[in-house]
């Protein structure tokens, strides 16, 4: 008899279980697709560092999962929380016709338990199909080879997912029991007739709270976005964001107060329509969900930043590499080796007689003399790069050094800028395929393309007056601005500068800091290119070993590698932000969705009063989709104006790796997607409230 009364009622509420199923079986079909990413990886042709690489991204998946999970949890529960409350009437029947509390939670049981299963089973039918699209997808972002393509079923995934949810559904149902057994028959009876209080804050409060609320906002957003090269992201960074935090508090706290407050002053619009009744339900809503309210902002601030800027940094970086690694190979070596120096990672090495020796040899001859054969290589060239003491970046930037480094006290001032003959750079321009230079002898140029420093290093430029003092010889800048050049294969525009000198600049062997090779193999085919490739990164190769055993450090990026790294860490960046921000925006959504709906069914009674003061349903239907309007708007335009500063702040920490001219693809995702999911359960909502409304 249960079961039966449990289908039956689940028949007559479906309207009310819709947007629920909807949610459930989205969470599952998400959940599922980026935990079957190793199945999907499977059939994928890619290399050994790309494996490794998804490899990775599979075992970080995994912990974001447990978190998802939690927030799914969180958000099953907050929805059934409501769905239990629109029937408490139903149940106090129940009750008044003998059935116990435990009777009625048994049908609660058995609903929850029905529409689990249907929604786990959807959610797998629409996640599997949809995982082979993601195939395709992650094919697209590592490069891959597809030719193996298949249907791929997960069966990890699949169990995975069905514990994660059967987890979730005994959290609910034993609150459910809870909630249930608190139950008094009296105020169940009397569930429709108790709307929330209507609480009218005082006008002059809520003005302050405003006032300093939208103050401590424009001051986290003046500390994001004018003093971000002052913030130290570990420490300084959690200021703005509780300030952040604290001041949307604060806004949503003095929001209804504030607006009508406001509108009451403009008799011509408080009086017009229902403007009054739409106002007023808003007050009440907006002071009764407070904290709801400055959640669901926060995580579509989230949502929107995380998106847009995870986007703009895969088409930045995708665009930056096919400029960036113009041949295959980059190696340099130190040279003239003291008898102790302090590697790149701040140790002291004592070094040999050998190794001495050979830091004055070119990075060919010591590749020579350890064993390669240099036929796997061509169109060598290799250059010197010389270093003055005395001539660092303070002494470059000159007058400007004093407030640049009150601006950007944590950038290092003391390292010593690098030198290179106008010849030699041009000789690897060519090789690169960028542009050349010529000087005159009292000539130098500095050559930048990292945007941040370009902007430092164009101060000291600005006015032509930076004479520097090279190898005992001054020289001026033959341009007011930094030029655009590199010399390092790189992922994207990282090259903070370095000199360029005319060959008649008296450079000597004293000054030379280290060799620098740049060679493409010689090879035709991809896999001719990966086998020489290994040459040069595995750990077995007869070259690397002979190196080691002298004790001869030469470093290298190849393209292969920058390519394949890159790659691989920007994938695993979109993927989490695409799952994180989808399961932000559906919570947020969701949210919204059932408490609207709830809210409709509480206050039937008063758009009954509406039609019976002459209210016709198109006012009615107006004022229903006004106040579902600036429901669902508030938290959404808040959260924009918040990712206008967060993306900003995100620009400038990733500065030199994406630009704001690559933002606007992005954005414009970004719009999309949150106009489909949020759109659908605006629609969804408006859509079932007046179906209510009507009842």
């Amino acid at each position: 008899m249960l079961f039966k009364l449990s289908i039956k009622n689940m028949t007559k509420s479906i309207k009310d279980y819709s947007i629920y199923f909807l949610t459930l079986v989205l969470g599952v079909a998400i959940f599922y697709m980026f935990n079957s990413l190793d199945s999907q990886e499977a059939m994928l042709q890619v290399s050994h560092s790309t494996h490794e690489m998804i490899t990775l991204l599979i075992s970080m998946l995994g912990f974001v999962s447990a978190f998802v999970a939690i927030v799914l949890g969180l958000l099953i529960v907050y929805a059934n929380n409501f769905l239990i409350n629109r029937r408490k009437k139903e149940f106090g029947i129940y009750m008044t016709l003998g059935m116990g509390k435990r009777q009625i939670s048994k049908i609660i049981l058995i609903e929850t338990i029905f529409i689990g299963i249907i929604s786990l089973i959807v959610g797998l039918i629409i996640g599997i199909f949809a995982s082979q699209f993601m195939s395709i997808f992650i094919a697209k972002l590592f490069e891959a080879d597809m030719s193996e393509f298949r249907f791929v079923f997960s069966k990890d995934a699949c169990i995975k997912t069905c514990i994660y949810f059967a987890v979730m559904y005994v959290a609910v149902m034993f609150l459910n029991s809870i909630t249930v057994s608190k139950y008094k028959l009296i105020n169940l009876l009397n569930a429709n007739k108790k709307n929330e209080t209507v609480k009218i804050r005082n006008p002059f409060l809520a003005i302050l709270v405003f006032i300093i609320g939208v103050s401590i906002l424009g001051y986290a957003y003046y500390i994001v976005a004018v003093k971000t090269n002052t913030l130290r992201v570990e420490k300084d960074l959690i200021k703005p964001i509780l300030m952040g935090i604290i001041g949307t508090v604060a806004i949503f706290w003095s929001l209804s107060g504030f607006i009508l407050t406001t509108i009451q002053k403009m008799k011509n619009v408080y009086l017009k329509g229902t403007n009054m009744f739409v106002l007023r339900q808003i007050n009440n809503k907006i002071n009764t969900t407070v904290a709801s309210m400055s959640v669901i902002c926060i995580m579509l601030f989230m949502t929107i930043t995380i998106l847009s800027s995870s986007l703009s940094l895969r088409n930045s970086m995708q665009k930056d590499l096919i400029e960036m690694t113009p041949v295959d190979l980059n190696l340099e070596k130190i040279a003239n080796l003291p008898e102790i120096y302090t590697n790149a990672y701040g140790k002291e090495i004592i070094t040999t007689e050998k190794q001495r020796e050979d830091s004055k040899l070119l990075i060919s001859e010591t590749l020579k003399n350890n064993g390669l054969d240099m036929n796997v290589l061509k169109d060598i060239v290799e250059i010197p790069i010389y270093a003055q003491k005395d001539l660092t970046i303070e002494k470059f930037l000159g007058d400007e050094f004093e407030e640049i480094d009150r601006e950007f006290p944590y950038l290092i001032y003391s390292t010593p800028e690098k030198i290179i003959k106008v010849s030699d750079y041009n000789k690897i321009a060519k090789a690169y395929g960028i542009e050349n230079y010529s000087l005159n002898d009292d000539e130098y140029i500095m050559v930048c393309d990292f945007d941040n420093q370009v902007q430092i290093r164009n101060r000291a430029l600005l006015d032509g007056k930076n004479v520097l003092e090279i190898a005992g010889k001054k020289y001026k800048s033959k341009y007011n601005e930094c030029k655009e050049g590199f010399i390092d294969m790189s992922a994207s525009h990282t090259n903070i500068g370095f000199l360029l000198v005319p060959d008649s600049c008296n450079l000597t062997e004293e000054m030379k800091e280290k060799y620098f090779l740049v060679a493409n193999y010689n090879a035709i085919t991809d896999e001719e290119k990966e086998e020489i490739e290994k040459i040069f990164t595995e750990n077995d190769s007869n070259l690397i070993l002979n190196l080691d055993n002298n004790g001869i450090e030469i470093d290298g990026m190849s393209k292969i590698s920058i390519i394949e790294s890159s790659l691989g860490l920007t994938t695993i960046i979109i993927f989490i932000a695409i799952y994180l921000g989808l399961i932000f925006l559906i919570a947020s959504s969701v949210i919204l969705a059932l408490k609207q709906l709830t809210d409709s069914s509480d206050n039937k009674q008063r758009y009954t009063i509406l039609r019976k003061i002459g209210c016709d349903e198109k006012m009615i239907n107006k004022a229903l989709f006004r106040q579902i309007g600036i429901f669902f708007g508030m938290p959404l335009i808040f959260a924009v104006i918040h990712s206008i500063f967060g993306i900003q702040f995100a620009l400038n920490l990733l500065s030199g790796i994406t630009k704001a001219s690559e933002l606007l693809p992005s954005i414009i995702v970004t719009v999309i997607i949150i106009g489909i999911i949020y759109g659908s359960y605006f629609i969804a909502t408006y859509i079932g409230s007046k179906n209510i409304i009507k009842e």
